[in-house]
């Protein structure tokens, strides 16, 4: 668990104290505990040593007029411990001593073998005396050894002097001193200075969170700013705000004020590039994928989930292992190409789909560092089709060119042909029957050519379009029942399946009719000889308005496929060739374009796109189910 920083001070001020509390207590106590221990050895020390004077008086007897055979140590030994026990001024000393000093417990004279032969407790004389620890061992203890004699169980130490009589061993004087009088003396000091020890603690653990709370509060607000500056409120002063203290608290704030600053400028940068690239993003129809130097996804655009089938916030943020599976080519491709840190260059492959792709893995470095990866899937069918368009408009942009000139150098011998004949059949009014049908084949066929002249005029004429904003359905209402005769008429139902939503585009009426229709007639004479159902579907997805025309004829054969929508192309008997050229080229003038999906002997769709006008209000009305159905 992590600690506030206030918790911290507090604790850190708190430690200190105890350990100076602890320190000066320990140095009190050490201090007073070792006197008191010294001086209640040094009076047993003086206690031993005026017993011990006054009993060498004893010790010095002259035995030269006592009735005592001197050659006998035993007997004179008993004489001199009988003068020793019988002195009065050995025994009265021994007597106001334990009455003098509490802390005396017991004093005795012993003779070498411990017997007591004078003893401040009468019953105890003549017989052993217990050894007990030197006083001197307690006095030279550590200071935990001597608070344990204070608390502990209450001891008797010994103070000892030995006794000699002519420089032989006689016996000892013995001063016990009891540790119960220290207990009782050093006992209310200890618990007293403990008591002042706590109350100090106490006392500056308040008051360190009090100092806590006065010093961190600058702090405080300082992370509450940095707190709203991380939600999104970045508050800036204005120009005559107060101005922050000249303290180390004013410094920081100013700091803040100009991160602040910079914070809002990025923000509003990053917005717009965010904005942008959202919007580049949304209508990118690459795949693009960027990785993180450890592999994980930070950008994906919204085409990879077509070509993953995965929505985008589940592969944000993933490694490319979990956005990826070996099961796949696309997959175990991008997986292996990772491994082995391998870039790809537009590779195309074929996926279990029968789709065909393009992919591209570029590993981003700095300085020899790699730093990330972009990775780009691209619909490969799409791009031959843009391929084929761009030729298509190519082929279709020279061919009006090379018309729009022969047609003109053309027009006018024509004109002169057709006037100079008209001049020759007044001046040759009686001509012979073969010859005027000779002249009358020669005016149809010219006039034919000129018809034909003027279809090219008019196809490489630049179209001057007249756009307004309509409801696609009521111009698809208009071309199915200019269609439906001639349906009819050969057998064939027309089925209109068409958005009950309006379909709101900007166009020119008659050009978008008239291209419809050329796509509808086409699909009729395609089934020629055999009944069935030609259906036109209209919905509009995703700013797209899309109308199908689907037939049921022979299909288009593979072989003429790419060359459909060429000038003057026709694989029927009498056809022009014209019809889906125009379309085609209606459809480029509204920006829009027409594509064709065939199947041999099942028939064939062709699809027509024009984008959304997003403000429109329909006065159009509801077409009704019975109409769709035709």
């Amino acid at each position: 668990m992590r600690l506030r920083l206030k918790t911290k001070l507090v604790i850190a001020i708190s430690g200190m104290v105890l350990a100076l509390v602890s320190v000066l207590s320990y140095v009190y106590l050490s201090q007073v505990l070792r006197q008191r221990i010294t001086e209640a050895y040094d009076d047993g020390d003086f206690i031993a040593h005026q017993i011990y004077q006054v009993s060498r008086d004893a010790l010095e007897v002259d035995l030269s007029s006592a009735k005592v055979d001197q050659n006998n140590p035993d007997e004179v030994r008993k004489f001199i411990e009988n003068s020793l026990q019988t002195d009065s001024g050995v025994n009265s000393l021994i007597q106001s001593v334990v009455g003098y000093s509490p802390s005396i417990y017991e004093v005795a004279i012993s003779d070498v073998h411990g017997n007591a032969l004078l003893d401040s407790v009468t019953d105890l004389e003549g017989k052993p005396l217990p050894r007990r620890p030197p006083f001197l061992q307690l006095k030279n203890a550590s200071f935990w050894r001597q608070v344990k004699v204070v608390y502990g169980k209450p001891e008797v130490y010994d103070v000892t002097l030995p006794l000699q009589r002519d420089g032989v061993p006689f016996g000892e004087v013995r001063v016990s001193l009891q540790t119960l009088f220290l207990k009782n003396e050093l006992e209310p000091q200890f618990n007293r200075a403990l008591t002042f020890a706590g109350i100090a603690i106490l006392v500056s653990f308040l008051l360190a969170a009090a100092l806590s709370n006065v010093a961190l509060r600058p702090l405080e607000a300082i992370g509450a700013r940095l707190d709203r500056m991380t939600a999104g409120e970045i508050d800036v002063p204005t120009e005559g705000a107060k101005r922050p203290p000249a303290d180390e608290y004013g410094a920081v704030n100013t700091k803040i004020d100009k991160l602040g600053r910079q914070m809002r400028d990025v923000k509003e940068v990053f917005s717009a590039l965010k904005e942008n690239l959202d919007q580049i993003m949304g209508n990118l129809q690459d795949g693009l994928m960027l990785f993180t130097r450890d592999h994980r996804a930070v950008l994906v655009s919204a085409s990879a989930e077509r070509f993953l089938g995965k929505p985008r916030g589940e592969m944000l943020g993933e490694p490319v292992e979990a956005i990826f599976s070996h099961t796949t080519t696309l997959g175990h491709m991008v997986l292996e190409a990772f491994q082995t840190h391998q870039p790809l260059s537009a590779i195309e492959f074929e996926t279990e789909a029968q789709h065909r792709i393009e992919l591209s893995l570029d590993f981003i470095e700095e300085r020899g560092q790699g730093i990330g990866a972009l990775l780009t899937i691209r619909d490969a069918e799409s791009v031959h089709k843009i391929e084929d368009e761009i030729e298509l408009s190519r082929r279709l942009a020279a061919i009006g060119r090379l018309t729009s000139g022969v047609a003109h150098e053309v027009k006018n011998p024509i004109n002169a042909i057709v006037l100079h004949l008209e001049v020759l059949n007044e001046k040759l009014p009686n001509l012979n029957p073969d010859a005027k049908r000779h002249v009358d084949v020669i005016s149809s066929e010219i006039r034919r050519l000129d018809r034909v002249v003027q279809t090219l005029v008019d196809f490489s004429r630049p179209v001057e379009l007249r756009l307004a904003e309509t409801d696609l359905r009521r111009t698809l209402e208009d071309v199915a029942l200019l269609a439906i005769p001639q349906a009819k008429e050969l057998g064939i139902k027309l089925v209109r399946d068409i958005s009950p939503e309006p379909l709101p585009v900007r166009i020119d009426a008659d050009l978008i009719k008239q291209a419809v229709l050329n796509v509808v007639l086409n699909g009729i004479q395609a089934m020629n000889g055999k009944s069935g159902t030609l259906t036109i579907r209209a919905w509009r997805e995703n700013g797209i308005v899309t109308v199908d025309v689907e037939d049921q004829g022979g299909g288009i054969p593979p072989a003429v496929r790419d060359k459909i929508f060429n000038l003057y192309f026709t694989t029927k008997k009498g056809g022009s060739g014209i019809g889906l050229a125009m379309t085609y080229r209606v459809m480029q003038l509204h920006n829009g374009s027409v594509e064709f999906d065939s199947r041999d002997g099942e028939g064939t769709t062709f699809h027509l796109r024009l984008p959304v006008v997003a403000t429109f209000e329909s006065n159009v009305p509801e077409i009704t189910a019975e109409a769709q159905r035709g």
